[in-house]
This record gives structure tokens, C-alpha cells and sequence, in this order.
């Protein structure tokens, strides 16, 4: 088939990988304009631009897609390059501009009549009841989403999932249509969410089934076996967008919502704990059981959150709102992650010293249904 294919990070460069492997022709490809990143600041390619230029792959970059809005120019160049591309399907993963009525209507989002269902081994039958097919030669424009819809429509979804303590997340590739990630299902598979797991171990294994369900689904596709499903009306949450301000560690939240928090941040924003005006990067941490060896701790009363109560090699102990939260991998400004036994040879932290607490306290969002540990 003829892709035309919009992304932007990692995890979109894995699809687009496994597309060009697979032998469907890339014709054009849509990624965001080159950022400044690093401490020079110099401008970056995305992870999708680099690997079509690797491989001779047009690129366009507009900085909008709406034609009435601020770069009309950019959006009216890339409605042409769209056009010119003669594409049978747009493949979407993590692009990071919101596409416009126009892209939809100009890629007919339309399937060709389904004759039955085939799912890979593992794979879940979508949710829902079975949505009207009209035969087209186009495919439309198809989501690589990283949640098992409707949960965790959004911006984030990664991150939510382990906020949110879920036991399993997944990977679902939508019809995309005007709404926010509320198109068909297609396919979906479902993957565990481990004890350990932080954004960036489970970014990777979803990034990965990306790849080879969208290579499945064109598959299927080209066969005449997709039946795609409506989203069901139940169970439907939103990942909202990850910002800043909630890398703030609150330590009147509970000891296991704090611990999610700095697994869901890792590798971006990051937890911060901020002690004697200096704000460190908190890399892991895990609840601290009193039984398990490690420093001792205590129970702690009501008023005493983010008091050091136990400082050892093994971790820096603090104090949740109902436990104690096991601080074991720390970065300075301006310096390297460490584990805690390393760290504490060039910082000093004492029982007793207290860190800040975010005013207002911030919390973790709310999930309406689906698994969850504590």
C-alpha cells in the first residue's frame, strides 16, 4: 500500500520502521517542525524525520494543519504534498498536531466491507457493537493509540496507566474520526503493567506492538477482514496531558500514589523533591515495608509528610501521609543519576530534615473503572 505516514517521537518511529520493513511504500511523511533540545539548544530532528531521510522518504513539517489558522501556508503546503502522495491510508502515531476535518474528508476514512474478524493470538476483540462499513479504495486515516479504548483517550495515556496503578494497558488502532480518540476499533492488545514498570520500559514493549499490529491491521485490511467496532459508552477516561507542575512530589498523597507517580514521570517530567531550597530528580523509589530489611522506619503521625525518617545506603526513607516512601535513585541540578549510596557521598541528608510540600497539593487523576493495584 501507499502510506502516507504522521508522527513524531520513539515510539511512532517503531511503526514506521516496521511499515517500511513490511514493503508498503512510504510516500510522504508528517512530523513536527525540528525543536532546540540539549544544553546548546540546537534545533533536533523527531525520531520519524530522522529515520525518512535515512531512508529517502519525503518530509513535510508544517507547524499547523488548519488552514485558517496562524501558519495557513504550512497547512495549505501540506493539503498539496497530501494530495500529491496518492496514498491509500494516513498511518498516525503520537504526531502531535490535532488533524483538522479537511485531512479526514481528503483520505475518505472509510474500510472496505468487513468478512469476518481475524485476530492475532493474544489479540482482544474490541468492546462494543459492530459499526456500518462502506466500500471504498481508501483506508482513511488510522490511530495507533497507546491505551486499550475507550480507557485513557488522550494525550498521555502511558503515563496514566501506571499513575493510576492499572494491571494491564494495551495498544488499539482506531478509525480516526472529528472526536478525541472515539473513532472504531480495529484491533487491540492488551499487555501487563509490572510492579517495576515506569513510563519509559512500558513506552518501549508498546512501541514495539504498535509496529506489528498497524502492519496487521493493512493486512487484514487489504484482505477484507477487519470489522471495526464502536467504542463502548462505558469505561471511557481521559489521559490529560502531562504537565510540569505535577513532577512536585506531594507527600500527603498515599505512599503507593506517590511511588506510581515517580514510575509514571520516569523518563519525563521526572519527580522532583525539593529539601533546603534545592530541587533533586527522583528516579525510583518503591513503598517501604517495615519488615523487609531495608532502613528502619516508623509510623508516622498526620503532620509530619516529607520528613527524612531513615537514611542508608539502601534508601532514603520519607514520610507519605500513611507510610513510608523509599527514595533509592537521585539526581542534582547539573548532575548525574545516582543510586542513594553513591548520592549520599556528595549530599547531605539527615533524619529529620523535611522536604516541601506543593502548595496546592497535587492529585492523582481519578481513573472511573478498568484494573488497578494498589
Amino acid at each position: 500500500m501507499r502510506v502516507i505516514f504522521a508522527g513524531t517521537p520513539e515510539f511512532a518511529r517503531a511503526a514506521l520502521q516496521r511499515l517500511h520493513a513490511g514493503g508498503h511504500t512510504i510516500a510522504l511523511v508528517l512530523t513536527q517542525p525540528d525543536r532546540p533540545a540539549g544544553r546548546g539548544m540546537k534545533l533536533h530532528a523527531s525520531a520519524v524525520k530522522q529515520f525518512a531521510l535515512e531512508h529517502g522518504i519525503p518530509v513535510a513539517q508544517p507547524r499547523s494543519l488548519r488552514l485558517d489558522g496562524k501558519y495557513p501556508q504550512d497547512a495549505a503546503s501540506a493539503r498539496q504534498a497530501i494530495a500529491d502522495a496518492h496514498a491509500d491510508v494516513m498511518v498516525v502515531a503520537a504526531y502531535g498536531l490535532i488533524l483538522p476535518q479537511w485531512v479526514l474528508d481528503d483520505m475518505a476514512p472509510t474500510l472496505p466491507a468487513a468478512r469476518g474478524s481475524l485476530l492475532p493470538e493474544g489479540a482482544l476483540a474490541p468492546r462494543g457493537g459492530p459499526s456500518a462499513l462502506t466500500p471504498r479504495n481508501k483506508l482513511g486515516c488510522l490511530n495507533i493509540h497507546g491505551s486499550l479504548l475507550p480507557r485513557w483517550r488522550g494525550a498521555a495515556p502511558i503515563h496514566r496507566a501506571i499513575e493510576a496503578g492499572d494491571a494491564e494497558t494495551g495498544v488499539t488502532i482506531m478509525q480516526m474520526d472529528a472526536g478525541l480518540d472515539t473513532g472504531d476499533m480495529l484491533l487491540m492488545h492488551s499487555l501487563p503493567i509490572t510492579e517495576t514498570d515506569t513510563t519509559a520500559t512500558l513506552h518501549d514493549r508498546m512501541a514495539d506492538l504498535g509496529g506489528k499490529l498497524i502492519l496487521l491491521t493493512l493486512d487484514l485490511a487489504a484482505a477484507g477482514r477487519l470489522k471495526p467496532i464502536h467504542q463502548p459508552l462505558d469505561g471511557v477516561t481521559y489521559a490529560h496531558k502531562i504537565e510540569k507542575h505535577e513532577a512536585a512530589m506531594d507527600w500527603r498523597l498515599d505512599a503507593h500514589a506517590i511511588v506510581r507517580r515517580v514510575r509514571a514521570f520516569n523518563p519525563f517530567p521526572v519527580a522532583t523533591a525539593t529539601v533546603n531550597g534545592e530541587v533533586l530528580k527522583v528516579w525510583a523509589a518503591r513503598v517501604a515495608e517495615p519488615d523487609s530489611g531495608g532502613p528502619q522506619t516508623r509510623t508516622v503521625v498526620p503532620d509530619s509528610p516529607g520528613t527524612i525518617v531513615a537514611v542508608a545506603p539502601e534508601g532514603i526513607a520519607v514520610a507519605a501521609i500513611n507510610s513510608t516512601v523509599l527514595l533509592t535513585e537521585l539526581q542534582r541540578p547539573g548532575g548525574k543519576r545516582l543510586a542513594v549510596a553513591d548520592f549520599l557521598r556528595g549530599f547531605d541528608l539527615q533524619v529529620g530534615m523535611r522536604f516541601d510540600l506543593p502548595a496546592p497539593a497535587t492529585q492523582p487523576p481519578a481513573p472511573t473503572s478498568g484494573p488497578a493495584r494498589p
